[in-house]
């Protein structure tokens, strides 16, 4: 039997689209259980324990459980669909390792913004960063236990959001929860044509 081109086609491997999505916000807001969550490899983590040197840098409050902390960056890989593979770069929340973002968001399509009720103040920062270099971002809510909820346009207004910034409410614990908040970071860049259309930087 001769097989035809169209034939061909159907049973050749798909080659896959690599995009790259930065994961951001502040100190404690849940960005290496995100990427933990998701990541269908082992995820890459540079996490070192909090000293007391960096306690009057590194604000505990709202998270006093916390033991360790991103000093780099975090790392993982999740395919969306057979054809789409996100690799994803959690960022370090304090301000002393900001010199790695803008290597970090080289090449990136968009990025997500996680919030934490209790210090919404700390994700303030990473939305500028993003506005002002015209990266598309959806901001996450991270819906910590004991946390006070919110409706998502009390969010919107608490942090200045442009109308069309996607708001969503998630636990970044949870995988299907964290996949819905980057299938909404890509779709987001998708319709706006932001973004770096490019394979991601690796």
């Amino acid at each position: 039997m001769v097989i035809g081109r169209s034939d061909r086609r159907r049973r050749d491997p798909v080659e896959p689209v690599s995009l790259k999505i930065l994961v951001a916000g502040g100190f404690g807001v849940g960005k290496t259980t995100l990427v933990g969550a998701v990541s269908e490899i082992r995820p890459l983590r540079t996490e070192e324990l909090l000293t007391e040197a960096g306690r009057p840098t590194d604000s505990l409050d709202g998270v006093e459980s916390k033991r360790t902390t991103t000093v780099a960056m975090d790392f993982g890989r999740i395919s969306l669909r057979q054809d789409l593979v996100l690799y994803l770069f959690g960022t370090p929340g304090q301000d002393r390792f900001w010199f790695l973002w803008d290597e970090l968001a080289r090449g990136a399509l968009g990025a997500v913004v996680l919030a934490d009720t209790r210090r919404l103040g700390d994700c303030f920062a990473a939305v500028d960063y993003f506005e002002q270099r015209g990266l598309p971002f959806t901001v996450a809510v991270n819906q910590f236990d004991g946390a006070d909820r919110y409706p998502a346009e009390a969010i919107r207004e608490a942090l200045d959001l442009d109308s069309g910034v996607p708001v969503v409410m998630c636990d970044a614990r949870a995988r299907e929860s964290a996949k819905e908040v980057l299938i909404s970071v890509v779709e987001h860049a998708m319709e706006t044509g932001g973004g770096r259309r490019q394979p991601a930087t690796i």
